[in-house]
């Protein structure tokens, strides 16, 4: 029996992906070790067969193995079937994280997370943090060019308060907000919520 999985437009641009999305990130990171490719590839083909289009990883997952094994997930002419969302901003250096906003790491990164993915556009590319040391608006213009350029579709921002999204969204408008949303953590409901729905 085939299941038909509904769609949804995030923001106002246009996009629109399946309500279910799959989270890549456990394939390759953080929920234990990586696990073995063939059967992650098999999953995500089942996933997309089954009606799920929204897939979402980023680069620092692995770091950067998330990206390729969904990469090859891809091949095939499954591209053309999903709505890919990856994340920049987070590095690692000498063992600490780091949060990086500056124009030419946006870029450096957006042409690595092409490259790796093997896809010539990103359909949803987020800021995975905020650099505090960059102003918002200057990360944003060089994700505007980007835009632009046609090497990303659409913008989000993750984990960042109120002010900030307003500021980004003055600069080009923001597609998507992800941000922790639990029974421990409820802050975000004083302002953002409000905010993204009305």
């Amino acid at each position: 029996m085939a299941v038909k999985v509904e769609r949804i437009k995030l923001g106002s641009q246009g996009l629109e992906v399946s309500k279910l999305g799959l989270g890549c990130m456990g394939m390759s990171a953080y929920y234990g070790g990586p696990k073995p490719e063939p059967e992650m590839i098999s999953l995500i083909h089942h996933v997309i067969d089954s009606g799920v289009t929204f897939l979402d990883t980023s680069d620092v997952y692995g770091p950067h193995t998330n990206e390729i094994l969904l990469g090859k997930a891809l091949k095939g002419g499954r591209r053309e079937k999903v709505q890919i969302a990856t994340n920049f901003a987070i590095t690692h250096k000498d063992g600490k994280m780091e949060v990086r906003g500056d124009p030419a790491y946006v870029r450096a990164s957006c042409e690595a997370s092409l490259k790796r993915l093997e896809i010539d556009c990103i359909d949803l590319y987020y800021i995975h943090r905020i650099d505090i040391r960059v102003p918002i608006e200057v990360t944003m213009g060089e994700l505007k060019k980007l835009v632009e350029e046609g090497k990303i579709k659409y913008i989000g921002v993750s984990e960042a308060c109120a002010s900030t999204i307003r500021r980004a969204h003055a600069i080009h408008p923001i597609t998507a907000v992800q941000n922790e949303w639990s029974l421990w953590s409820r802050d975000l409901e004083e302002e953002i919520v409000l905010f993204v729905l009305f």
